[in-house]
């Protein structure tokens, strides 16, 4: 029988620091727009995921932050370790089946399209099959949910760009995996040049 209690929701995040956010976007539009675009990020990832009732862990890029978006009585807070964003997933989503949870889902904090019921959805998607990834537009994934760890999906391949999505499901061929809907991640101006959402935002740099 299924339990929340069993489920594990990993959040990626950066610290908020100027200059250290959104770093392909900010050469566009400048350090403190994209830190702003970034914190509205952060603070949508953290509306959606208090939304479901599982128990969550956000892991920082560089450091734990005691008192920000993250309630520290709803997340538990850990420090990425690794020196790539393969190996920094593989030892957060490991230490959650170490933990004890047998359902485990990571995703970053820079989806504006992501909502709780897309949560929910991937949660139950691990009922009926052993994987769950999320396609961004991009060619890369904005959510990966597993039941059963595979250190190769980790491996050898290109993060940040458009053949990461396609190599994972290489990986996971012959495996139960279900597709959820393509959503757009936040990387790089042309992500946001048209969504009304972040109008406010480009306002000042549009003029």
């Amino acid at each position: 029988m299924n339990t929340r209690k069993e489920e594990l929701l990993i959040i990626f995040t950066r610290n908020i620091v100027l200059g250290k956010c959104k770093t392909r976007l900010a050469r566009t539009v400048g350090p403190q727009v994209a830190l702003d675009i970034y914190k509205f990020l952060v603070e949508h990832t953290v509306k959606i995921s208090s939304g479901i009732d599982v128990t969550r862990w956000v892991f920082y890029s560089d450091k734990i932050e005691e008192n920000d978006l993250f309630d520290q009585r709803k997340y538990s807070k850990y420090v990425q370790v690794g020196d790539e964003l393969g190996s920094r997933m593989y030892h957060a989503i490991a230490s959650g089946f170490q933990a004890g949870f047998s359902r485990v889902i990571i995703i970053g904090s820079d989806i504006y399209d992501l909502e709780t019921i897309d949560l929910e959805e991937a949660f139950n998607a691990l009922n009926e099959h052993d994987y769950v990834i999320g396609p961004a537009q991009d060619g890369g994934y904005y959510l990966l949910g597993m039941k059963a760890l595979v250190r190769d999906i980790f491996i050898d391949k290109a993060w940040g760009t458009d053949s990461v999505l396609r190599d994972t499901l290489n990986d996971l061929e012959g495996k139960g995996v279900k597709q959820l809907n393509l959503r757009n991640d936040v990387d790089v101006y042309e992500d946001i040049e048209t969504a009304a959402v972040f109008q406010r935002f480009l306002k000042d740099f549009k003029e």
